[in-house]
């Protein structure tokens, strides 16, 4: 195939692209399976984008690159077509627990917008997850500050790679499809839970089904102190929020799988530290995995970073490098509490 500049091939070059990796190659077989999107996809020309980005958060620095990076149906025709065909993945599932398949790293061929093509995505989504919200009476600013998270990841991946583009997106159809919500300090999303949950949930006394809605609790960046105070104030609006907009299944179990939930915190930090109490609203559930790259990621982003490089300024950062340097693991726990 001849060389191309990014972004501008077409949909068979496009296509074929995707066809090398097994990854990519695997979600356009998905996108061929459902076709077509049933609706119109747009997004904001670029005379009326900046307003856009604003109300999901994103950050200023990264207004001209979007910018000059949108997508368009005759000037990208490739990239407009799987625009098309990922929003509907996204959309097809609104209002559904379970997720449609993951985002694929993107290949080299997209240049600079393999970084941000998800971004574009999401903004194509809006307007129908907004829809969803509209229809189910959830207020302006809920809507609001749940998708300026998709600008809060934005400052993540610079936080984690030291250049633009949008952390995780996968994770943030969640928030797309009406499934999560920020409630004050705290993100709440509805989710079934498996045997490693139900087990030592059953075992304490608490019947609770595989069909059963939990919610998970998630905890942001970039959103100040996670003091007692704030968590308590997002736990109150929990069961008026879920039971007065998905009363059909009533908030009864939260749970939270975090590097702030491992036990081995207590070695180093203070009983009454932020960290220390919020793990210590939840009851462990099981210890996951060894994990020391995901608590190095939220706690210092610097994925590259060597251990001796990491910054040794609080508590919290001496506690994680200490452990790390003494041969031990971090493994995180999860929890779960009755609402």
């Amino acid at each position: 195939m001849s060389r191309v500049l990014p972004g501008t091939q077409s949909v068979e070059q496009m296509r074929e692209i995707l066809s090398r990796e097994d990854l990519t190659r695997t979600w356009l077989g998905h996108l061929d399976e459902i076709g077509d999107p049933p609706f119109w996809v747009s997004l904001p020309r670029p005379d009326d984008a900046a307003p856009e980005f604003l109300d999901l958060g994103v950050p200023h620095d990264e207004f001209d690159k979007l910018v000059w990076l949108l997508p368009h149906a005759e000037r990208t025709p490739g990239v407009w077509w799987l625009l098309e065909r990922a929003s509907h993945s996204v959309v097809r599932t609104i209002g559904q627990i379970e997720a449609p398949p993951g985002f694929p790293t993107l290949p080299r061929e997209f240049g600079e917008l393999r970084r941000y093509f998800y971004f574009f995505v999401l903004l194509a989504v809006r307007p129908h997850t907004l829809a969803f919200h509209q229809q189910l009476g959830i207020p302006e600013p809920i809507s609001r500050r749940t998708l300026v998270d998709i600008g809060r990841k934005m400052s993540v991946h610079r936080k984690n790679h030291g250049k633009g583009g949008i952390d995780t997106p996968s994770w943030l159809t969640h928030h797309m499809r009406g499934q999560l919500y920020q409630l004050g300090r705290l993100q709440f999303e509805r989710c079934h839970l498996g045997d490693r949950f139900l087990e030592p949930i059953n075992a304490a006394g608490v019947p609770f089904g595989p069909d059963d809605v939990a919610l998970s609790v998630h905890i942001t960046d970039f959103s100040g102190p996670l003091s007692p105070a704030a968590c308590d104030a997002a736990f109150v609006q929990v069961k008026p929020f879920f039971d007065a907009y998905f009363p059909e299944t009533p908030a009864r179990i939260a749970i939270c799988i975090s590097w702030m939930l491992d036990p081995q915190l207590d070695d180093y930090m203070a009983s009454l530290s932020n960290i220390i109490r919020f793990k210590n609203r939840f009851r462990l559930a099981y210890i996951p995995r060894a994990n020391n790259l995901g608590i190095q990621q939220f706690v210092f982003g610097m994925l590259d970073a060597e251990i001796d490089e990491l910054p040794q300024a609080t508590s919290l950062e001496r506690a994680v490098v200490a452990h790390i340097v003494a041969g031990k693991d971090w493994h995180g726990g999860a929890g779960w509490l009755e609402l």
